[in-house]
C-alpha cells in the first residue's frame, strides 16, 4: 500500500496547474489558448509575463520536490513512486482533462528532492544546453536524459528506472518539438515572431 500512496501523494500535488492559476490570478489570459496550450513555464513565458513565467518554474519544481520530501519521511523505501507520480500528475491533471505541461520544472524538483547531485546535474545539463542553443525543449530533454545517467555514475541504481522512466515520458511529451527540431523550426528561447 505504501507505493499505491507515494504514488497518489505525488499525483495530487504534480496536477496543481500553477502556470494556469497564475496566469488566470494575473489577467494574463487563459495559458490553455496560447502558444503550445500547455501549463508549464515555457508557455507562460510566451503571454510576456516574465515574472509569471518564473514563477511557475520554481512553484512548479516545488511541487516535485515537496512530494518527494514528504514520501521519503512516510514511506522511504518508495519515495521514487512519488517523483513518477509527481510528473505524471504535472503531464496529467485529472482537472484539466489530463492535459497539461511536460514535466520539465517538476522533474527538476523530483531531481533535487531524490539526491542534489542529481538535481545539480539535471539543472547544469538544463541550463549549459540552453545557454548553448537557446533551445528550450531540446534542453529540458538533455537535462532528463542527464539524471538517470547522473544516479547511475552516482552510485544511486536504485533511481535510475524512475528517473529513465521519467526521461521517456519527458521526450514522448516532446513529440511535437523533436519534429521541429528535425525540420529546423523549433522556436528558440527570447527569438521574435
Amino acid at each position: 500500500m505504501d507505493s499505491v500512496y507515494a504514488l497518489a501523494l505525488g499525483y495530487l500535488l504534480g496536477s496543481v496547474p500553477f502556470g494556469l492559476i497564475l496566469t488566470r490570478l494575473f489577467d494574463a489570459g487563459d495559458l490553455r489558448q496560447i502558444g503550445s496550450g500547455n501549463i508549464g513555464a515555457t508557455n507562460v513565458l510566451r503571454t510576456g509575463r516574465k515574472g509569471l513565467a518564473a514563477s511557475t518554474l520554481l512553484l512548479d519544481g516545488a511541487k516535485g520536490f515537496l512530494a518527494v520530501w514528504l514520501a521519503w519521511r512516510w514511506w522511504p523505501e518508495v519515495a521514487g513512486l512519488a517523483a513518477l507520480g509527481a510528473v505524471l500528475g504535472h503531464c496529467f491533471p485529472l482537472w484539466l482533462g489530463f492535459k497539461g505541461g511536460k514535466g520539465v520544472a517538476t522533474t527538476l524538483g523530483v531531481t533535487l528532492a531524490l539526491g542534489w547531485q542529481i538535481g545539480a546535474a539535471y539543472a547544469v545539463t538544463w541550463l549549459v544546453m540552453l545557454a548553448l542553443t537557446r533551445i528550450s525543449s531540446l534542453s529540458g530533454m538533455t537535462a532528463a536524459v542527464a539524471a538517470p545517467v547522473a544516479a547511475w555514475l552516482l552510485g544511486r541504481a536504485e533511481l535510475v528506472p524512475v528517473l529513465a522512466g521519467i526521461a521517456a515520458l519527458v521526450i514522448v511529451l516532446h513529440r511535437a518539438n523533436i519534429a521541429r527540431l528535425r525540420a529546423g523550426t523549433e522556436p528558440r528561447v527570447g527569438a521574435k515572431g
